[in-house]
């Protein structure tokens, strides 16, 4: 599964991989490319149906969570080529960026089986968001993404730090609403954000929970407080809370840009979260 508008030298591309499964002795390979109005979702169903026992993402985090959705629940394996701006869920588990190194992951490293966060009838892998980090994202230009990468998200967030609050209430499981005057809320099935910063560090992708982070900084001196916190990993940070639970639910004041791995999704006033148990079967490097 390749997202064109992602990789660049997209023939020399497809003749590596093709030559490094040929190599391995694995069969010349489904070669499907992801639309506008298709991410991937319909390929990944389609290769489902064509019995394969791999399907290789070869995008962004985006086409990573498209091929999640369909890949969830069955036996059949995610392998990640990175080739995005984010890229998270390689970064959070050590997955290579070279095409060769992940071919050769596919093809002779192990199955890890990783959790999957699950919002409506799409599945993420990564983290869901609303609030501040939504509108970011939507306010990020691409032309900006392709020049500097993970660095544009940041320029885009400086003109929104003084942005209106939202008024919450936060559902964790069966335990009582809790209600906040938050700026962002995230839930996590891994922690690490852009940059590699460990905003959810005790997040881990296959212990059934997901992590929560809500932000509610105030002034620019908040939100550097903030920052400087998470970065040392400081364990008491103000205006910042996490919490742990198997489902969460978040209600708004008012709708709310939202967004699920890095692709910002319609706004609402809802985003609700349930988990998957070790969901999705994961190529990981070999121990």
């Amino acid at each position: 599964m390749v997202n064109p508008s992602k990789v660049l030298d997209l023939d020399e591309r497809r003749r590596e991989i093709c030559g490094a499964l040929a190599e391995a002795g694995w069969p010349e390979p489904l070669w499907l490319e992801t639309t506008p109005s298709d991410p991937g979702c319909g390929q990944t169903r389609h290769a489902i149906a064509s019995g394969v026992s791999v399907v290789f993402a070869f995008g962004g985090d985006g086409t990573v969570m498209a091929c999640a959705t369909e890949l969830a629940g069955t036996d059949v394996a995610l392998a990640v080529l990175p080739s995005g701006t984010g890229n998270l869920l390689a970064a959070n588990l050590g997955l290579s960026s070279d095409v060769a190194e992940g071919v050769a992951i596919a093809v002779g490293g192990r199955r890890r089986r990783i959790d999957v966060g699950v919002v409506g009838d799409r599945c993420f892998t990564v983290m869901a968001g609303m609030g501040f980090d939504a509108e970011m994202l939507q306010a990020t230009p691409e032309p900006l993404k392709r020049r500097v990468g993970w660095l544009a998200y940041l320029f885009a967030g400086l003109g929104r730090l003084r942005s209106r609050p939202m008024r919450v209430r936060i559902r964790l499981d069966s335990r009582p609403p809790m209600r906040r005057r938050a700026r962002t809320v995230l839930v996590g099935n891994v922690g690490r954000l852009q940059g590699g910063i460990p905003l959810l560090p005790d997040a881990e992708p296959d212990d059934g929970y997901l992590d929560v982070a809500v932000l509610y900084p105030r002034t620019l001196g908040h939100w550097l407080s903030l920052a400087w916190g998470v970065l040392r990993r400081q364990r008491d940070i103000a205006r910042f809370e996490t919490f742990r639970a198997r489902s969460v639910e978040v209600t708004s004041d008012r709708a709310q840009p939202r967004e699920l791995d890095g692709d910002v999704i319609e706004p609402g006033r809802t985003l609700a979260v349930t988990v998957r148990d070790r969901a999705l079967c994961l190529c990981v490097p070999g121990e």
